[in-house]
């Protein structure tokens, strides 16, 4: 399982357990079946209508990559490129061949076999290009149905508040407090049930997948320069350095860390 996934989803039920045993007297005045039902059905059934049948029941799947420790392998792919743009430099496309059979990465197979059959690279980035903006827009659809779901949610829970409160106004003059209070609670826990779903669940799922398409998008652009390079038999050692550009990872651009304070020859000690 993902690990920060793990982590939220622990400080979620701890933040849960709290409110129930410390919150309120009763755990159970929390639980309101017909409230949830308004909520749950409903954002259900407004995303039905906002989205294709064939796009929500791709919901199931999209939940399960956000508590997958899905790995990339970006480092491998590096390799592969840096060991054909060096077979590549020396001409040796048999080997070049050879090496491609091996790659598991269907993007970067495409992009060094249109660089095989001697493909002008202008048309060989267009095509790499095209295919990164279809999966940017395919994967910005996907975390946008969890952004309409967070939405959705919170304005089912005001219906059932409104509900419950029409509710109750039918049942005031017959003094019956029972009857008024499981009224108030359908008004004021649906309301309750909406924002915690938005917030826990569906907000922070469009978020891991957004960062998610990050990810895959850097890795793709890296093939893309990769391709690029091999196209125009630049030297493999700079094909390498290119490549880690990409997966480099610093604390600044601008600045580096502050150097240690050198100590004083005759003392030993650090200077201020």
């Amino acid at each position: 399982m993902n690990p920060s996934t793990m982590i939220g989803m622990i400080f979620g039920l701890v933040l849960l357990a709290a409110v129930l045993l410390f919150a309120a007297e009763d755990a159970y005045a929390y639980l309101n079946l017909p409230g949830l039902g308004i909520v749950i059905v409903g954002t259900l059934a407004a995303t039905f209508i906002s989205y294709p049948l064939r796009e929500v029941l791709r919901v199931l799947g999209l939940l399960g990559i956000v508590f997958r420790n899905e790995r990339l392998y970006t480092r491998d792919d590096m390799n592969e490129l840096v060991n054909m743009a060096t077979l590549w430099f020396r001409d040796d496309l048999r080997a070049v061949e050879r090496a491609l059979d091996r790659v598991r990465n269907p993007f970067l197979r495409t992009g060094v076999q249109l660089v095989i059959d001697g493909t002008p690279e202008q048309d060989i980035l267009d095509l790499l290009r095209w295919r990164i903006a279809r999966l940017r827009t395919r994967e910005h659809a996907e975390a946008q149905m969890f952004r309409s779901m967070a939405s959705f949610a919170p304005a089912f829970g005001m219906i059932g508040t409104l509900v419950g409160l029409i509710n109750m106004l039918f049942v005031l003059d017959t003094g019956d407090m029972t009857v008024i209070g499981q009224h108030m609670g359908v008004a004021l826990l649906t309301t309750f049930y909406g924002i915690l779903l938005a917030n826990l669940l569906f907000k922070p799922v469009a978020v891991k997948l957004e960062r998610r398409t990050e990810e895959r998008l850097i890795a793709m652009n890296m093939v893309l320069e990769g391709v690029a390079l091999i196209c125009q038999k630049r030297n493999p050692t700079f094909v390498r350095e290119t490549l880690r550009s990409f997966m480099a990872e610093y604390q600044d651009e601008i600045r580096e860390a502050p150097a240690t304070a050198p100590k004083n020859p005759s003392t030993g000690a650090r200077r201020s």
